[in-house]
């Protein structure tokens, strides 16, 4: 419909996509759906920190950036507010960017798309408080977008009037990236840079968290450190386990990088002879898709959508097992057939997922069923 606006005598449907902090996936995922809008005559604008659009350069593809910080004080829901004013639809990126964005439309009767990327953790007091946060942004959205279909049901279950499965694009290399021999150059270099020049190397990406499993994994590196040789793993990330894990590393010895945050995330996990992701929950895990697009074998809990996501494309293990994930991953390092069949699995899964063409399309067609018809002055 939106394509048609000219044609039709309508103006060119005006969003509003509010982002918070910024995770790696929904960034990447709001930046691919802005050049897709853009490219159909849609306007967007992007509601995120200024961090946010340093990084995804949202103006590059067609978009609006307008800064709003990520807080509900009364200045930035005004920002919000403001930016909000003449669009057709909102569509908030996260549960705290929904609620923003549900306050900001507040006495609107601007529909709002709310998009579940992930599920958020709490516990103990927090928890009934984050209960309540779900509720409210799902009873606020006139559609609840989600990435697996156990948070499609969770959505249900915290009252969404309307919650649909929208599997997110992962987003396509650039053009020229595979090149084999540029490839293998970057292999190397980035494995001798690491110390796993003459060993297995083990990549996992994402914030310290607990529920990433990490102590998990740590556990698990104990067992593998008795191999030989011993698989060096590395953990790009930061967040607030760093201290402890950091400590963990150093009193027991264990073969274990922290690297903190990184932004060549992909480059690391295309050097490694394994991709390792412990999660306590996962949906369309970063991390799980970059892999498997690399053809690197990957190890995962049997968790959230994972399974949904990486079909037989992927090994995976109960949650909070340190002993069949050590097991998993020294069975793999020395079946090198099976690793290989493996990665070959694994590209055949990520050759069935949607397209960012069929993401866009699909988002357009929510938008479409949500707007009434924009006549022209």
């Amino acid at each position: 419909m939106s394509s048609q606006s000219s044609a039709l005598g309508q103006q060119p449907l005006r969003t509003v996509q509010v982002l918070g902090g910024g995770s790696a996936g929904s960034s990447a995922h709001v930046r691919s759906l802005a050049a897709g809008l853009t490219a159909r005559g849609v306007r967007v604008a992007v509601c995120a920190p200024p961090a946010v659009d340093r990084i995804h350069d949202f103006g590059a593809v067609g978009a609006q950036h307008v800064p709003v910080d990520r807080s509900s004080d009364p200045a930035a829901l005004a920002a919000l507010r403001g930016a909000c004013a003449d669009a057709d639809l909102v569509h908030a990126h996260g549960l705290h960017a929904g609620m923003r964005a549900a306050l900001a439309l507040s006495g609107l009767r601007t529909p709002l798309v709310v998009t579940w990327h992930t599920r958020a953790h709490a516990e103990g007091a927090r928890a009934p408080l984050l209960r309540l946060l779900e509720k409210r942004v799902a009873r606020a959205a006139s559609v609840v977008l989600a990435p697996s279909s156990d948070l499609v049901l969770r959505a249900r279950r915290r009252g969404a009037r309307d919650a649909r499965y929208a599997p997110t694009a992962f987003p396509a290399p650039p053009a020229g990236h595979g090149a084999p021999a540029d490839t293998e150059a970057r292999r190397n270099k980035t494995r001798a840079e690491l110390g796993a020049v003459d060993r297995p190397l083990l990549v996992a990406v994402g914030a310290l968290e607990r529920h990433r499993g990490y102590g998990t994994l740590l556990d698990a590196a104990r067992e593998w450190d008795r191999a030989e040789p011993s698989p060096l793993l590395v953990i790009a990330g930061e967040g607030p386990e760093r201290g402890g894990l950091q400590e963990r590393v150093r009193q027991e010895d264990l073969p274990v990088r922290l690297l903190g945050r990184r932004h060549d995330a992909a480059q690391l996990i295309a050097a490694a002879d394994l991709a390792v992701l412990p999660s306590r929950w996962e949906a369309r895990s970063v991390l799980a898709q970059q892999a498997l697009v690399a053809g690197v074998p990957l190890v995962a809990s049997r968790v959230g959508g994972i399974p949904e996501l990486v079909g037989d494309g992927a090994a995976l293990v109960p949650y909070g097992d340190p002993v069949a994930l050590a097991a998993t991953v020294l069975r793999l390092l020395a079946d090198v057939p099976g690793r290989r069949a493996l990665a070959r699995r694994g590209l055949r899964q990520a050759a069935t997922w949607p397209t960012e063409d069929a993401t866009v399309a699909q988002a357009l067609s929510v938008y479409d069923e949500l707007t009434s018809p924009r006549t022209g002055l």
